[in-house]
């Protein structure tokens, strides 16, 4: 049986202050600060945040740290968009819808790149086991461009430390409803880092990429791997899809570290996807990373947030239920939100905040090898996926 959270005890942290939320688009964008601050709210009053989840500050990254990834001229343009919020700088992706520019951008996402990078180096030195920065996860920026509510690559920022440590061996794998299209382009041929994205197809969903042919650069082939899924998939489908690549793939790779993106618009009240998990789907998963973490590398796995619109009814239960496993102390589904937490909720947004940490639902899937249907959209989504990743780590596709 694979482990538990509570049988596989050790140190963890999250990495956060409130100083992260200057991360803020404006009150129009759909990326609200306000998720974070509900979220860290409820991992609170749970009792989640202290000795067993200890909450470490985040350090600003330096500029040296970024250009590890992103180009100057990017850099240079979110400095001037800091300073000057006419700006509209399309060639780099700022002053757009998406990316709307605010006073002081560069130093709010250089925070968000300093505390993905400082859950990283928790990992890698020993003294966490498990690390999460929930403002992380901003994997649509590119080297030369912000895209898709992404300034800077946290994620791409952050395996590139591991990887300048000596690190041999990388997964991630993100769960998002967007294509992880940035980290995947970072590494796109450096056979060290296995990239495994998730989400929903691209040909109706932002950014149109990710595709099953999509398999990584001429030194790195095998090294991406893209499910892309229907509209519509729900809990079972989902799960299905995840285990038919995520575990086989991994087991073949090896890694020292995994690293997870949580993006939790997989929801079916998600307003900006057309995808239908539920809660106790995505805490299904979170457990599955967590279990394949204590499989193979030890233990060893940092998580980001990521996406994720509907900001009082899902996100803070979703990542609260991933700081839950992540500490050791998975939240009961059938639990209660505190009272407190509630009533923060009516009083500062005037609404009725969820009363339960469950959607209700008892997550369960088909298992691969009991047999593959071509004439449904999401199983040949999955088998095209495996016949073009499988042969090219060892594997076998076929179930």
């Amino acid at each position: 049986m694979p482990p538990s959270p509570v049988d596989c005890q050790g140190p963890a942290v999250v990495v956060f202050d409130p100083s992260l939320t200057e991360y803020d688009f404006g009150p129009e964008h759909p990326m609200s600060p306000l998720r974070v601050d509900l979220t860290m709210r409820l991992a609170g009053d749970l009792g989640l945040i202290g000795d067993r989840l200890r909450t470490v500050a985040a350090p600003m990254a330096s500029d040296d740290l970024i250009a590890t990834v992103h180009q100057a001229s990017l850099m240079e343009a979110v400095m001037r968009a800091g300073r000057d919020q006419r700006l509209i700088d399309p060639a780099h992706g700022l002053g757009t819808d998406d990316n709307p520019v605010f006073r002081d951008m560069h130093h709010a996402t250089a925070h968000i790149v300093g505390a993905t990078v400082e859950a990283f180096r928790q990992v890698s030195s020993g003294e966490a086991l498990h690390a999460a920065n929930i403002t992380g996860g901003l994997h649509h920026a590119m080297p030369d461009r912000a895209s898709g509510f992404c300034i800077y690559n946290d994620v791409a920022i952050g395996i590139r430390t591991l990887l300048d440590q000596g690190v041999d061996r990388v997964a991630y794998v993100d769960l998002d409803v967007h294509h992880g299209d940035g980290v995947e382009k970072v590494f796109w041929d450096d056979p060290r880092v296995l990239t495994i994205s998730l989400h929903e197809t691209g040909q109706m969903l932002f950014p149109g990429t990710g595709f099953p042919h999509d398999l990584g650069g001429p030194e790195a082939q095998g090294s991406a791997v893209n499910v892309a899924l229907p509209p519509g998939t729900g809990d079972g489908g989902w799960l299905r899809a995840f285990h038919a690549v995520v575990p086989p793939l991994l087991r073949e790779f090896r890694p020292e570290v995994i690293v997870s993106q949580h993006g939790c618009d997989t929801h079916l009240e998600d307003p900006l996807a057309h995808l239908m998990l539920t809660v106790d789907g995505q805490r299904a998963a979170y457990l599955a990373v967590h279990e394949l973490a204590h499989e193979l590398c030890d233990g060893r796995w940092v998580a980001t947030g990521g996406g994720g619109y509907a900001l009082v009814d899902v996100v803070p239960r979703a990542w609260t239920h991933l700081l839950g496993i992540v500490a050791g102390r998975p939240v009961d589904p059938l639990a209660e939100t505190p009272e407190s937490w509630r009533e923060h909720v009516r009083g500062r947004l005037g609404r009725i905040a969820p009363m339960r940490l469950t959607d209700g639902r008892t997550p369960a899937y088909r298992d691969w090898s009991e047999g593959y249907d071509p004439d449904t959209w999401l199983d040949r989504a999955i088998h095209a996926t495996r016949m073009e990743a499988f042969p090219l780590h060892g594997l076998d596709p076929l179930p």
